[in-house]
């Protein structure tokens, strides 16, 4: 692991993009840094900790908390990149733009980036009358007297800050490496951890506490891992073609199927979308709904957050993973599945198999995502702390951070076989069945990366 560490560093693009990533990461902190003026900060701070805020405040990485500009975070970006996932499936048009390859895709990222901002100036509206307004004492007392221009600043700001957050992403997806909203998710739960633990010291049975939540963690990373690694090999086999007095092809590769192929985006999606229930309901001022979505352990919310997760792991997986097409590319690069007849029948045991899997997955993300909290649940943690401390965040962390380590290591590979050609196709043996490991690379690379997004 070091030795592949210290390649990383070799390869000058490779290190460039690693140095831009912590460089933007860095900025984002140092936004998250930045005050609303005319916030008494110490107060929110305080009293976020016991609603559906905290939750609000652990996915933008606390800054809910201490009213900065960064308040909103990437929430409003991947609200937009929710409804424009779904759009592209239910809508011909959007689907056939999504089908013209990089263009097409470039031009849902524009759309997506232009819906942000509207999504981004509802949920400050939200923000600043349900949380600001309701609670005068948040409000420094030199902008109490002047409502409309205390408006125009907190508004102004919580929307400048999530359009910058939203460029800061849009940078290192493009420019480092990972996907940039999950990193910047990723950096705020654990920036946001520390403060979590402090809380911790005030409570007498501090170690006890400490050395059960170590315990939880390590389960969660263990399972979250063993699952990541798990997938569904299903063998390809390729047909024989003689040509003089050589045979080509024949030989059998795999099509590997991960388990938990969506990550953690049904997590996340999940957790974003569970905020705007209770901002309406905290901004309208029903203190019972807000409170149904703001207990992870209450029946409605577990109810809901499972009923999500499940939903978001198979629609991914659908988006993602496309058993028509799969099915064509192996028609025409002359493989199979041994048993099952090309076309319409390898696409529907393709279908098949991915339903099981998906199952598979939903259930293991919907598990580790509830299952500790309710372990914690006569702790004496605050609702902001087991949003910090528990599954869902521990979760989105060590996914993120394993889908991160699986793109440096395919950054490795591509160095490996730069300038040497393809690399051979799974199960062939360097050196032998030269015509048919070219042609299983081709179709291998294709197939494998709509597979693994």
């Amino acid at each position: 692991m070091e030795n592949n560490f210290l390649k990383l560093f070799k390869i000058p693009e490779t290190r460039q993009r690693i140095l831009r990533t912590l460089g933007l990461l860095i900025a984002y902190r140092v936004g998250f840094q930045i005050p609303i003026p005319g916030m008494d900060s110490q107060f929110l701070s305080e009293s976020a900790g016991d609603s559906i805020f905290g939750l609000l405040s652990a996915l933008s990485g606390g800054a809910i908390g201490q009213t900065t500009i960064f308040a909103l975070g990437i929430m409003p970006f991947i609200s937009a990149s929710i409804i424009f996932s779904m759009l592209t499936k239910v809508s011909p048009q959007l689907e056939a733009v999504a089908k013209e390859g990089a263009a097409g895709q470039k031009k849902i990222n524009q759309w997506t980036r232009l819906t942000t901002v509207p999504i981004a100036l509802v949920q400050a509206i939200f923000i600043y009358t349900g949380v600001f307004l309701q609670n005068p004492q948040m409000i420094d007392v030199s902008m109490r007297d002047n409502k409309a221009g205390l408006a125009f600043i907190v508004i102004g700001a919580l929307l400048t800050g999530a359009l910058l957050v939203m460029w800061i992403g849009e940078l290192i997806t493009e420019y480092g490496v990972g996907n940039g909203a999950s990193l910047i998710i990723m950096a705020g739960i654990i920036a946001g951890m520390p403060s979590s633990i402090a809380q911790l010291k005030e409570n007498d049975n501090f170690w006890n506490v400490m050395v059960f939540l170590l315990i939880v963690w390590a389960i969660t990373i263990f399972v979250v891992v063993f699952m990541h690694k798990g997938a569904r090999r299903i063998p390809i086999q390729y047909a024989r073609l003689q040509r003089g007095r050589r045979v080509y092809g024949g030989q059998r590769h795999f099509l590997p199927l991960k388990v938990n192929m969506a990550g953690v985006m049904p997590i996340i999606f999940a957790s974003v979308l569970f905020v705007i229930p209770g901002i309406l309901f905290g901004w309208a001022g029903w203190g019972y709904g807000q409170r149904m979505f703001s207990d992870p352990t209450g029946f409605v919310y577990t109810a809901l957050y499972l009923v999500l997760i499940f939903s978001f792991c198979f629609f991914w997986n659908r988006l993602m993973f496309q058993p028509e097409d799969i099915a064509k590319n192996l028609r025409e690069h002359g493989s199979f599945i041994p048993g099952i007849r090309p076309g319409a029948k390898t696409a529907e045991y393709l279908s098949r198999v991915l339903t099981r899997i998906t199952l598979a997955g939903a259930a293991f993300l919907a598990v580790v995502a509830v299952l500790p909290a309710f372990i914690t649940k006569d702790s004496s943690l605050t609702m902001e702390m087991r949003y910090f401390l528990g599954g869902t965040s521990v979760l989105i962390v060590v996914g993120v951070a394993l889908e991160l380590v699986d793109k440096l290591q395919a950054q490795l590979v591509m160095k490996a076989y730069d300038g040497g050609g393809a690399p051979p196709a799974v199960g062939t043996k360097p050196g032998k069945g030269k015509g048919a490991a070219r042609g299983g690379a081709s179709w291998t690379k294709r197939d494998g990366e709509a597979g693994a997004t």
